[in-house]
């Protein structure tokens, strides 16, 4: 057996004639990911040097956080109203057009010496999650629930690879130079969308009807709030972004606290750099750890547990977790769990969160699901963003007591999961049908 064949093997199950689209697929999120990664770590920048109204750059990219929740309630209705009139590929080309000339525009003002630090932030926290969305909604539209068991696995490889690569591209030029780059990136995904697409009407008739065939439905708010799957789905991500975001604030305390026990005499450029150190090999043994479970584990999961008992690992990982925390506190044992969470967020995590549409109607792959993957999990970093604030100044709770809030959540959600995967196990019978 040649050692390519050998090694797609062992990431999941190609039958053949499947391998060309799958490339072109895994292509696409790779340089998704990679471009929005690019564009974060200029986004960093941008944001933490431009404070604004009185507010230092920190402050300023917490409150960030919320407006792009707000800016959410009107993209996602101006995104079905689109679809409404336009097929899946002319959608994918509008979209990709207006994110380009955007991306043009900050890089003439920046050059300019305009400060666009706060627009460029609320600008990337719409798009990026619609773009990672809309890949998703094109992937299953492309697949039957049976292949993207056995695909989403491995084209979801690309992501985590690219989420690797963005990060170290972003050195190569200066912050705005960096937009370029990341419009060429994206330009390059149009192409392979437009491939892929070609691709699959040419072995699938059915797809010729569809990729022309405009989106129409009810709008995305209207759908999500109307089907208690949908909704379902909606709190689970509200939960794991709230459970998640309220982690992160664990973390980072614990982080500055070894800071100072490191550098004791206040030196706050020392304590910088150890923060700096921490933080530089979290990210990468998050990255490194997520990619291996990503290629090797959950095309696995997907094929001997199926996509509902999935849905159970990552509340039963946090759940633990976070009592351990709870319990006995320490960095340690902190970061040691941030670590799972992630890993398993980004990887496994992920790729079941959009399994979970293969068996809807276009409608819903296409509008719930944008607005599931932007305005619902915002929301969730809102909420988490809130709680932190009423925690810390109300309630005076600390973060070991933040930690069991987080196991209470943790245990709502293992609620949700089980009510999704028994509507999801129905909708899979019924499309058998």
């Amino acid at each position: 057996m040649m050692p390519t064949k050998r090694l797609v093997r062992l990431l999941g199950e190609v039958r053949p004639g499947e391998g060309l689209l799958a490339f072109l697929l895994f292509l696409d999120v790779f340089l998704i990911l990679s471009g929005y990664y690019v564009l974060k770590t200029v986004r960093e920048g941008l944001i933490l040097t431009g404070g604004m109204l009185g507010l230092r750059g920190d402050e300023l990219k917490t409150y960030a956080t919320a407006g792009a929740a707000l800016l959410l309630i009107g993209v996602v209705p101006l995104y079905g109203a689109i679809a409404d009139r336009v097929g899946r590929l002319r959608l994918i080309d509008v979209c990709y057009a207006a994110v380009i000339g955007s991306l043009a525009g900050f890089f003439v003002l920046g050059r300019a010496g305009v400060p666009v630090g706060l627009a460029f932030y609320l600008w990337l926290g719409v798009v990026n999650m619609f773009l990672i969305s809309q890949f998703w909604s094109f992937a299953n539209d492309l697949y039957t629930e049976e292949q993207g068991k056995r695909l989403f696995a491995i084209i979801a490889l690309g992501a985590s690879a690219g989420a690797i690569l963005g990060p170290r591209l972003a050195r190569l030029g200066d912050t705005f130079s960096m937009m370029l780059l990341a419009a060429a990136m994206l330009g390059a995904c149009l192409v392979l969308y437009h491939l892929a697409d070609r691709l699959a009407r040419a072995r699938a008739p059915r797809q010729a009807a569809l990729a022309a065939a405009p989106i129409r439905g009810a709008g995305g708010f209207r759908l999500v709030l109307g089907e208690r799957y949908l909704l379902l789905i909606a709190v689970m991500l509200i939960l794991l972004s709230l459970i998640n975001t309220t982690g992160e604030f664990i973390l980072s305390n614990a982080a500055i606290s070894y800071a100072a026990s490191v550098v004791p005499d206040g030196d706050e450029a020392a304590r910088r750099e150890v923060i700096k150190a921490f933080y530089a090999d979290f990210f990468m043994w998050v990255n490194l750890i997520g990619f291996l479970i990503q290629a090797f584990l959950v095309s696995r999961v997907l094929r001997y547990l199926g996509v509902g008992a999935a849905l159970f690992v990552l509340p039963a990982i946090v759940l633990a977790g976070y009592g351990l925390i709870g319990l006995f506190g320490g960095i340690a044992l902190i970061r040691s769990v941030k670590l799972a969470e992630n890993a398993t967020d980004y990887s496994l995590q992920n790729t079941v969160r959009h399994a979970l549409f293969l068996p809807t109607r276009r409608e819903v792959k296409y509008k719930a699901k944008a607005a599931i993957d932007t305005f619902f999990v915002r929301l969730g970093d809102t909420a988490a963003a809130l709680l932190v604030a009423f925690a810390l100044h109300v309630a005076h709770l600390g973060p070991r007591q933040l930690a069991l809030v987080n196991v209470a959540l943790a245990a709502v959600w293992l609620a949700v999961a089980a009510g999704i995967a028994l509507r999801h196990r129905t909708l899979v019978r019924e499309g058998a049908g």
